[in-house]
């Protein structure tokens, strides 16, 4: 970390949704490699997220650091959700986490604010009593997730686009 101070992540709220939307633009172009992902999805995407970033028992969380420019920009960005299943081996409750869209402001990379996102949601995981978190990490994050305690294992998963 580059400075003395770690950064303090906080619960986003409804004012915060664009920026979310800003960080979650960012983490999608990183994932394109040069070529810009689309933009035209935000405002669809922005009442919907307005309104679960207003409902702070629910079953969506996004954890966000402050820019350290100080110009109302936010630096980083860890969301996640609950999903419930049929309880099982390991997993009685059923409840299982999931991590998305992290996503770090360039100019605030390598400064401890991803880390200080996720420390921040798997709390609140852990709170709820979640047992299991799942994630899809990129090869530059990985190292974040593995530091964390997140092991990779194969996935036979199927996905149908309706």
């Amino acid at each position: 970390m580059n400075h003395a101070t770690p950064p303090v992540a906080r619960r986003a709220t409804a004012e915060d949704a664009a920026e979310v939307l800003r960080l979650r633009q960012i983490m999608l172009d990183s994932m394109r490699e040069g070529e810009g992902a689309p933009t035209d999805w935000q405002a669809g995407a922005l009442p919907g997220l307005r309104k679960r970033l207003a409902a702070p028992d629910g079953d969506f969380a996004a954890f966000v650091t402050e820019h350290p420019a100080g110009d109302g920009r936010l630096a980083s960005l860890a969301v996640g959700a609950v999903d419930y299943r049929i309880g099982g081996p390991g997993e009685p409750l059923g409840e299982r986490g999931h991590v998305f869209s992290v996503a770090t402001d360039p100019e605030a990379r390598r400064l401890g604010h991803a880390r200080s996102c996720m420390d921040a949601l798997l709390t609140w995981f852990r709170d709820r009593g979640v047992l299991q978190v799942g994630l899809s990490a990129s090869a530059q994050a990985e190292p974040l997730y593995t530091a964390l305690g997140f092991t990779r294992r194969p996935q036979p998963e199927m996905r149908l686009r309706l």
